[in-house]
């Protein structure tokens, strides 16, 4: 039996892991593929009872066996080379589960092993800082240092759409931080999170109690907001599950990571078929179920129309189908009920006067054809709400200060970008467009992990990436020695 049998066998059932122990429970859900409605495995989902005891389990751990930096960097570094060892598994696992092209899916689990490996550096480099007390008289003759320690139980809440590697950016940095995890899988992708679970504690020497794998209901993960013995909860998802959660646990560190609706300006003096490639492959890799996918595109006018033939030639190049063929570019979101609203909105728009340059329209599979609508508008769904699907809206302007001012009236401030050769209107719009990230002459769906990745307003209200995210899960405090 190969690694990923392990995993996507119909007759599996995946327990919970809790402390080392395999428990089953009287609930479980049927993991799916999205593309052929199979049966991929069932997994066990805890109630309330089994999460406190996760939670519990946790809390008890730091406060008696805290583990020392180089054994986290030690674990850290293997967790990158059992990726590596399982990588062609843990791609076909993601693919079958999220329907995300094995190609696509490879790339992820890549992005993954260099998480691991950015958080080994970071375990190994961690640390305070002096302060020079004597700048002050009082501080005469007084050595004042500070320590980073973790701070506490981390509840780690994953979404469906990089079921490997978001989990990653989760997991690997509070393990850097000395911090025990309860983690949450996504309700549709459980499955890789299983197989990176068992891996982190059967193969790479991580102590059982500091991390479990509580699959649960949205209902009864709600209740991680009032157990005090959580110090922070890391959520990734939608605002509206997101904020909920922070307005509960007020008392938390809660690190969001949200939403959004990637903006790009594109500018008459930049290579527009660079450009088209781009907006192709950025706009509709993983059916555009990204946060940082493109969706409005702002293209001169001067260039309105050569952009437009330029991306539907493209576009329509993009190969469609079984999310586990090596030529697939595009397949099935995540569900039928995902596949009915993108389809609608589309279609909403198409009544409200945008043109369909190609695509629109349910397919079998649950696949929505990759979309280009053009001559939409800023209060259209498509345009104003997370498209999260294979959809690119591209509109006219003629003014770079007003569609500056057009691409930040949203809800959402993620990442944005423009293509320009013009340094002054390429600084222009980096210092305005109100975003957590401005990229230039490179589309906003550009990630690497160890950059500090974050966004603002409904988009989130914390930075990602191995560094920061550890300094999220630590907390200073301050030494001061009394020499005299």
């Amino acid at each position: 039996m190969s690694f990923s049998d392990k995993y996507i066998q119909t007759k599996n059932v995946i327990p919970l892991r809790i402390n080392g122990s395999f428990l089953e429970t009287s609930s479980t859900f049927k993991v799916a593929s999205p593309y052929s409605q199979e049966t991929l495995a069932n997994i066990n989902l805890a109630s309330e009872k089994e999460l406190e005891q996760a939670i519990d389990i946790a809390y008890d751990t730091l406060r008696n066996a805290a583990l020392p930096t180089h054994v986290r960097a030690k674990i850290l570094d293997k967790a990158a080379v059992e990726i590596e060892k399982y990588k062609e598994d843990f791609a076909v696992i993601i693919a079958s589960e999220a329907a995300k092209p094995i190609k696509t899916a490879r790339v992820e689990v890549e992005r993954a092993i260099q998480t691991f490996l950015f958080s080994a550096s970071i375990a190994r480099t961690m640390t305070g800082e002096m302060i020079a007390l004597d700048a002050h008289p009082s501080g005469e003759n007084r050595l004042a240092f500070s320590l980073r320690e973790p701070i506490g139980v981390v509840a780690a809440i994953a979404p469906f759409n990089f079921p490997l590697n978001l989990v990653a950016h989760k997991v690997a940095p509070a393990i850097a931080a000395g911090c025990p995890v309860v983690l949450k899988p996504a309700h549709n992708t459980p499955l890789s999170s299983a197989a990176l679970v068992d891996l982190l504690i059967g193969e790479c020497g991580l102590p059982a109690e500091y991390l479990s794998f509580v699959p649960c209901t949205g209902e009864v993960a709600a209740s991680i907001s009032n157990n005090e013995k959580v110090a922070m909860i890391s959520f990734t998802g939608s605002p509206q599950v997101g904020w909920s959660i922070k307005e509960k646990a007020y008392k938390k560190k809660v690190a969001l990571e949200l939403g959004n609706n990637a903006p790009v300006i594109i500018q008459p003096d930049t290579d527009l078929d660079r450009v088209a490639s781009l907006v192709a492959a950025s706009g509709y890799s993983f059916q555009g179920q990204s946060c940082i996918s493109v969706q409005r595109v702002y293209a001169h006018s001067s260039i309105y129309e050569e952009f437009l033939l330029m991306l539907k030639t493209k576009v329509e190049a993009l190969v469609v189908g079984d999310p586990l063929d090596d030529n697939t570019d595009v397949s099935s979101l995540i569900s039928t009920n995902e596949t009915q609203r993108v389809s609608s909105w589309v279609q909403g728009a198409i009544d409200s006067g945008a043109r369909r340059i190609c695509g629109g329209g349910p397919n079998e599979n649950s696949i929505v054809p990759p979309t280009v609508l053009a001559d939409t508008t800023d209060d259209m769904d498509v345009c104003r709400k997370e498209v999260f699907g294979p959809v690119v809206c591209v509109m006219p302007y003629d003014n770079l200060d007003s569609v500056i001012k057009r691409a930040n009236d949203s809800s959402y401030g993620l990442q944005a970008s423009i293509f320009t050769q013009d340094i002054s209107n390429a600084m222009l719009a980096a210092r305005k467009l109100d975003f957590g990230g401005v990229l230039i002459n490179e589309t906003p769906t550009y990630r690497a992990d160890n950059m500090p990745y974050g966004g603002i307003r409904d988009s989130g209200n914390t930075k990602e990436g191995p560094a920061h995210a550890v300094l999220e899960m630590t907390n200073e405090k301050l030494v001061i020695i009394n020499e005299s």
